[in-house]
């Protein structure tokens, strides 16, 4: 089983300037909690307990001084440094140490994830031994994603990033897990016209081993703040689900409902 996961919490966050000129964005609120609540309390219903937040070099301590090192939640937090954005897949250089010879999740820092039913697929993403797990949203604008390609069958036969013609509207969000090769993977990647090493890339690369399976997430809402608009609309939504539901992204709550704390 899937034990270990990483937040990737660095960037720049230009759409969101001037807010994340001095603060980072993963750091900014959403309605009443931090953004990184979001992802760690996901992470934490796949079972997960232990993290690796990488961020930038000037941004470690308000991180540490937020989540500090997760006891308070019944889970484990270490930090580390990408010195530089260079693509999503980087993480796992990154994380090298923290990874081991074992699989492991990643998820994206600004990411927010909200359902009854995604408890189940993340614990069958965990528990698989072999390949990598991938979840697929339909989405209105495809094209500021990564996109599945399906064939007559339903099967998938490619991820492209960012299309401008996307061959369906299902969008891969930012949460992937990952088998104990993901490092090796990770490493013979190349950097993509971008300059950076993609995540489509390692996907793709499982693909083509036939080890790459899509999880849909039919009844998930998907929140992906990357401008002032979406980090608005996403608070009001979170508000509006609150007064129904309860508290949301709250990992005191999450470690409650998982039993990890008296």
């Amino acid at each position: 089983m899937i034990d270990k996961g990483i937040i990737l919490a660095g960037g720049a966050g230009t759409r969101l300037d001037p807010l994340t000129r001095a603060v980072s964005k993963q750091l900014l609120p959403v309605y009443d909690r931090p953004l990184i609540y979001h992802p760690i309390c996901t992470l934490m219903r796949a079972g997960i307990r232990r993290f690796l937040v990488i961020n930038t070099p000037h941004e470690q301590a308000p991180f540490r001084r937020l989540l500090g090192d997760g006891t308070q939640w019944g889970i484990e937090i270490e930090y580390a440094v990408q010195p530089s954005p260079d693509g999503l897949a980087q993480a796992f250089l990154v994380g090298r140490s923290f990874i081991g010879s074992d699989g492991c999740a990643l998820i994206l820092g600004d990411n927010i994830f909200i359902g009854d039913t995604l408890e189940r697929p993340l614990r069958e993403a965990a528990m698989r031994e072999k390949g990598a797990t991938i979840f697929g949203v339909q989405v209105e604008r495809p094209r500021r994603h990564g996109v599945v390609d399906f064939d007559r069958q339903g099967r998938v036969v490619n991820i492209l990033e960012k299309p401008v013609d996307p061959p369906s509207s299902v969008a891969v969000p930012g949460l992937y897990f990952y088998d104990d090769t993901v490092v090796e993977r990770a490493t013979a990647l190349r950097p993509s016209a971008r300059g950076e090493l993609e995540i489509t890339d390692l996907n793709n690369a499982y693909l083509a081993d036939g080890l790459l399976h899509l999880e849909p997430l039919s009844d998930v809402i998907w929140l992906d703040p990357g401008d002032s608009d979406d980090l608005l609309d996403a608070g009001i939504r979170l508000r509006e689900l609150q007064r129904d539901q309860g508290p949301i992204g709250d990992p005191t709550v999450t470690a409650r409902d998982l039993g990890w704390l008296p």
